[in-house]
């Protein structure tokens, strides 16, 4: 293969690769709002599929961020590419931020406005032994974490919708612009060559 590498990368490589990226946040921000942009549809449908994904991003549900924005996307009507593209608002650097505020957020909802002495016990327990105890410990985060994150998810979902929308309405504006001035540049010198 012509542009495979030397040496093949090893697993702990590849798993890094996957959790952070190669080169900077900057530059892998850059590209990934690059690909956006160039999405073949209306600034709406793409707009809509990525808020789907920024949505999706906030629930608890790790693994499946990917299916919960598809599936939103389809529903909305958007675009479900960019949908997996909106999925990036959720990674290692704003993860813990997200958990932490989807669950202080869930619990004032669930509290009706009041703090619970109860929830701090919760967050003590769990930092002493989160991952050594059963399945019935981390439950109780779930629910606060999922009535969290759905007015944070809507807050998210609505900014990107229209900062995506924006950006892609002058994306495609520029881009018709270069084309029928290529296009006209094109017919002009054809035009000339037919006369001689």
């Amino acid at each position: 293969m012509l542009f495979k590498r030397k040496k093949a990368p090893t697993r702990i490589e590849k798993l890094r690769v996957a959790v952070w990226p190669r080169h900077s946040w900057s530059r892998s921000t850059r590209y990934l709002s690059k690909r956006v942009l160039r999405l073949t549809a209306t600034p709406h449908v793409i707009a809509i599929g990525f808020a789907a994904g920024a949505f999706a991003s906030f629930t608890p549900f790790i693994g499946l961020h990917f299916l919960i924005s598809f599936a939103l996307a389809y529903l909305l009507g958007g675009n479900i590419i960019a949908s997996a593209f909106g999925t990036a608002i959720g990674n290692p650097l704003t993860f813990p931020l997200i958990w932490a505020s989807t669950y202080k957020i869930g619990n004032w909802i669930l509290s009706g406005g009041s703090h619970h002495p109860h929830h701090d016990k919760l967050e003590i327990e769990l930092h002493h032994g989160m991952f050594s105890r059963s399945l019935d410990t981390i439950l109780p985060l779930i629910k606060p974490m999922l009535v969290g994150a759905v007015p944070l998810g809507l807050i998210s979902a609505t900014v990107s919708y229209f900062i995506v929308l924006k950006g892609v309405e002058v994306y495609q504006r520029r881009r018709r612009n270069v084309l029928e001035r290529k296009n006209q540049f094109r017919s002009g010198t054809v035009g000339e060559q037919t006369q001689d």
